[in-house]
């Protein structure tokens, strides 16, 4: 199964789409691009009949190109990766840490696709889809893409980690635009599995990633923020600001209430993981004997650092 990631930091599980419903979306996309295709053909036939047969040649791949190819890379651009097909059987087209997809990802699908699926009558593809542990044809593999069930949400105990109150909408002015793909995946990884890590080693990492976040982002981490709940915090800016561009301004971009099938990614309301009781980070060295007052001492963040 894929994790996938809402606008209101709560992780969904969407399994990947199987090759039956994957194939059988293609085949109603197919459908309906060649009927399209025929009847823009008979108008064309009937309103070039003057027009010598190079011209009308021209014409004909001009419209092949712009209906077979062209028509299905928009309807995926602007449909952020729901065509009809994938609509039909409950399918979309998501980039692979989550987000929806844009043009250069449907452009790069739609070319691919012309050669495994048009030219090789998707033998390409499907050996592709078989071959792939996440039933990635090529042209998603190329794009950096995963066609998922958005129908089948799950919930799961090992989701991210939400910020402390104190840091909601505390990080809305940042620039995110310069943030790869990578590091938000490599973040989004750390926060799911930073209970499993060492101490040492999480925080070190958690410290390490913030820092290139801070980086990327041109502000550096405020002081007194843990680097973990730092990480959260931008996290869950960066998903609500995706939801806001993906679902609409009905999707909220807070910590709390539920988030409905019908602007989101899946088929029923999954509620907002509750806030973990608080925890200390781990002990630096040459704490001694006042280890224990420091604790005592220090205000709850709402965060869970690695344990």
């Amino acid at each position: 199964m894929s994790e996938l990631v809402t606008g209101e930091a709560v992780a969904l599980e969407l399994r990947p789409a199987r090759l039956p419903s994957r194939a059988l979306a293609v085949l109603l996309d197919l459908a309906a691009a060649v009927a399209a295709y025929v009847a823009v053909t008979i108008g064309l036939v009937a309103a070039t009949a003057s027009l010598d047969q190079a011209a009308q040649m021209a014409i004909t791949i001009a419209v092949f190109v712009l209906v077979l190819v062209g028509a299905p890379i928009m309807v995926e651009t602007l449909s952020q990766g729901r065509s009809l097909g994938k609509l039909a059987c409950g399918l979309r087209v998501v980039r692979d840490d989550g987000g929806p997809i844009r043009f250069r990802h449907a452009l790069v699908r739609g070319l691919i696709g012309v050669i495994e699926i048009l030219m090789t009558f998707g033998v390409v593809a499907v050996v592709a889809s078989l071959v792939s542990a996440r039933g990635r044809r090529l042209g998603d593999v190329f794009a950096g893409t995963l066609v998922v069930r958005e129908r089948v949400p799950a919930a799961r105990a090992d989701l991210v980690p939400p910020p402390p109150p104190w840091l909601a909408g505390r990080f809305s002015g940042l620039d995110l635009s310069a943030v790869p793909d990578a590091l938000w995946l490599a973040v989004r990884q750390y926060l799911t599995r930073m209970r499993q890590l060492d101490p040492q080693v999480g925080w070190s990492m958690a410290e390490r990633l913030a820092s290139d976040l801070a980086e990327r982002t041109g502000a550096p981490v405020p002081p007194g923020v843990p680097p973990a709940a730092y990480l959260a915090a931008v996290v869950q800016e960066r998903q609500a600001r995706e939801a806001r561009r993906a679902f609409g301004n009905g999707a909220g971009a807070g910590g709390g209430g539920r988030i409905g099938a019908a602007g989101g990614v899946g088929a029923a309301a999954v509620p907002v993981p509750p806030v973990v009781p608080p925890v200390v980070p781990p002990a630096r060295p040459g704490a001694g004997h006042r280890g224990g007052e420091a604790s005592a001492e220090r205000p709850a963040t709402g965060f869970v650092p690695p344990a």
